[in-house]
């Protein structure tokens, strides 16, 4: 392609966040933590090895009845504040997150997918976790 020779509309989305079709079957919670699968579609996060974070739902989707990509869901990446499995403390600031389930998150990296780096420690127990 050659350089521009006159003005373009290039598009953009908001910086942090994604819209992606959704898995066949699975009925995605507003607030819930959002991973691709192997096939690149989106789902509620469980503990399984090899999933990717997207981020957390901004609405629900439900595509119980759908094949593979009948619904979209949109995720936002950046900071937000999660339910501890109740093994992470302010000792795991910095270190990574690892998904417990849709909502909860760990520091046991064993058969899990990362969610992204524990920011802080709430005293009521919550994580915030920074997706990126």
């Amino acid at each position: 392609m050659s350089a521009l020779t006159t003005n373009r509309n290039t598009q953009r989305r908001a910086q942090g966040s994604h819209v992606d079709p959704v898995a066949a079957g699975v009925v995605i919670h507003s607030g819930a933590l959002i991973v691709l699968n192997a096939t690149s579609f989106a789902q509620p996060a469980t503990v399984a090895t090899g999933l990717r974070i997207r981020g957390v739902a901004e609405h629900a989707s439900n595509n119980v009845a759908g094949g593979d990509g009948a619904g979209n869901v949109v995720t936002r990446m950046g900071s937000h504040f999660l339910a501890n499995a109740g093994d992470i403390d302010r000792s795991h600031i910095g270190s990574t997150a690892y998904i417990a389930d849709d909502q909860t998150v760990t520091a046991v990296s064993t058969g899990s997918s990362a969610v992204g780096r524990i920011d802080d420690v709430a005293s009521g127990g919550g994580v915030w976790v920074f997706i990126s």
